[in-house]
């Protein structure tokens, strides 16, 4: 918060002087604190207005991030309305479960063109098959951001809730923050080799094609080069 500092402009010298004028104590001018509040919480509607606004998937990121916040305000405030632990069981989990599926299926194949899966062979073997979006179609930057942001910080503030339920000594939420994290650190793990993947099979393709280039441009002039000496013996 940045002060306006002002200068006061000194008054007209009286007639009579005073050898010992009076002292006069001015009091800071400070700001409104209404008018500070009302300041910083327009700033942060802009800020989430303008995130959207650059979006170019607004409704995918708000839904992400709707389903993660919902499931951890369930957790923290379920004890203040009801005292039923089943059922706040139930919606925390229900809430984790769709999160999970959308973040995989929907919000990291829309936002940052990414998408991974297990899958088990006739033998029995399981394997993670990974998908990506063609380099040339990049994700759009505030989207990515937005998309990574919330795959990173909710997990660790799922773990902060760990500890706390240790600290406290709450053994039966215990639980229910280990499937979260469970489904958190699941999705950060499969999106981050997915991610890397990607960036390997393009990197391998850049130099594939060089090389397909690089020989096609050799066979050319060795072309040239043949013809050359052919035309000097020739002669």
């Amino acid at each position: 918060m940045s002060t306006a500092i002002q200068t006061i402009e000194p008054d007209d010298e009286p007639t009579v002087t005073n050898p010992h004028p009076p002292v006069r104590s001015a009091e800071p001018s400070r700001p409104a604190s209404g008018a500070t509040a009302n300041a910083t919480l327009g700033d942060a509607e802009a800020g989430l207005a303008g995130i959207f606004r650059e979006s170019a998937h607004p409704v995918v990121l708000f839904v992400l991030y709707l389903f993660r916040i919902a499931a951890i305000a369930t957790y923290i405030l379920c004890g203040f309305f009801t005292d039923n632990y089943v059922v706040s069981t139930v919606i925390v989990v229900v809430l984790l479960a769709m999160d999970f599926w959308n973040c995989r299926n929907v919000a990291g194949r829309t936002l940052v063109g990414l998408r991974f899966w297990n899958q088990v062979d006739e033998n029995g073997e399981s394997y993670w098959i990974f998908e990506s979006r063609d380099p040339s179609r990049p994700a759009n930057p505030v989207d990515s951001r937005m998309f990574w942001t919330a795959l990173y910080v909710f997990p660790a503030l799922w773990l902060g809730l760990f500890f706390v339920s240790l600290l406290k000594f709450n053994l039966s939420f215990i639980p229910i923050v280990v499937l979260a994290l469970v489904f958190n650190v699941t999705n950060v793990i499969g999106f981050t080799y997915a991610d890397r993947d990607a960036k390997k099979r393009w990197a391998d393709n850049v130099v594939s094609s060089n090389w397909s280039m690089a020989g096609l441009g050799g066979q050319m002039l060795t072309g040239v080069v043949k013809n050359s000496v052919g035309r000097v013996f020739r002669s």
